[in-house]
């Protein structure tokens, strides 16, 4: 009987095999390829392989790529340069590019993050806040949770530490003056997706886009990067309005914000007055925890907004 190849026995094939993705390494923000997707590809890639006794087809057109170069199918290792503590549960934590390249996304595009936690892979999609022009680096805003897996992991990071990304993903696109006005709705690190668009438009001179911000949070001292909006308010075409929801008193707060901030929650009542209250027709983008963008949907809607008039990140 002819003795066969090791590298052909059954037990080496099954030891090649891919290995089905855990319903936590799917970040659940609707990438593509997704997880499972790229689970698929290998196991077909894997099978016909396997049928030819040809492991050079496992590969597949696929070629080695270089370090800290995006790739929405391969995760890429890029090191951490700084991690700066906004609030007590928020970080904006920067990693390093190689020289003076660019990330490659456009505004309110995401990546997704690979984390390892008790053995247990986790995935997570974060938005850059850094300019898509920036050179030599990129940034992410990450709030970490008590019980977050992905937390413990991101809270465990030191400057020089390395992190996984893929991407980038993402459905919207923004064009220069594609829109009269737009009214960009967030909750708390749903500001993330909003920041490089909004300074996409400031950097053009030529994009004459209103835009009209607000933001929603807890209290005045949790609102994210006061500074930039500050900068971006005092251009010709940003306003930027605020909503606390555990704020009640003006007094508190400094004069600057007094007159542009609401108390309670962005109701109804409110994004009409804020639809009504733009120069132009707006078109809305939507971003925070999945009840508010539900219930913030629902509002535009009430509020005389086409489905195709806003856009849910």
């Amino acid at each position: 009987m002819e003795e066969r190849e090791e590298d052909d026995t059954e037990e080496a094939w099954l030891q090649l095999q891919p290995v089905e993705p855990l319903p936590s390494q799917c970040c659940g923000s609707g990438c593509s390829p997704c997880v499972f997707d790229l689970y698929h590809r290998d196991l077909a890639r894997w099978e016909a392989a396997r049928a030819s006794k040809d492991r050079s087809l496992l590969r597949g057109e696929e070629a080695q790529n270089c370090p800290s170069k995006l790739s929405p199918e391969t995760f890429q290792a890029f090191r951490i340069s700084a991690m700066d503590k906004l609030t007590k549960d928020t970080y904006r934590v920067r990693f390093a590019l190689p020289g003076n390249s660019r990330l490659g996304l456009q505004p309110g595009q995401h990546l997704v993050l690979r984390g390892m936690i008790d053995d247990l892979e986790i995935q997570r999609a974060y938005t850059p806040i850094s300019p898509a022009n920036a050179e030599g680096y990129f940034e992410v805003l990450i709030k970490c949770y008590q019980t977050g897996l992905m937390s413990r992991y991101v809270e465990s990071w030191r400057a020089g530490d390395t992190a996984f990304w893929r991407g980038p993903f993402g459905g919207f696109f923004y064009k220069p003056n594609q829109y009269g006005e737009v009214l960009m709705l967030a909750a708390g690190t749903g500001l993330a997706p909003m920041v490089p668009i909004l300074q996409s438009i400031t950097d053009n001179a030529d994009d004459e886009t209103f835009v009209t911000l607000v933001g929603c949070f807890k209290t005045f001292k949790g609102i994210y990067l006061k500074t930039f909006l500050q900068e971006q308010a005092r251009f010709w075409n940003v306003r930027t309005f605020f909503v606390l929801s555990q704020e009640n008193s003006p007094e508190q707060l400094p004069w600057s914000y007094r007159e542009k901030t609401h108390f309670g929650r962005l109701d109804q009542d409110l994004i009409g007055e804020l639809v009504s209250g733009c120069r132009r027709k707006p078109f809305a983008l939507v971003c925070g925890s999945a009840e508010f963008t539900q219930d913030v949907a629902r509002c535009l809607l009430g509020a005389g907004l086409a489905e195709d008039s806003y856009f849910l990140f």
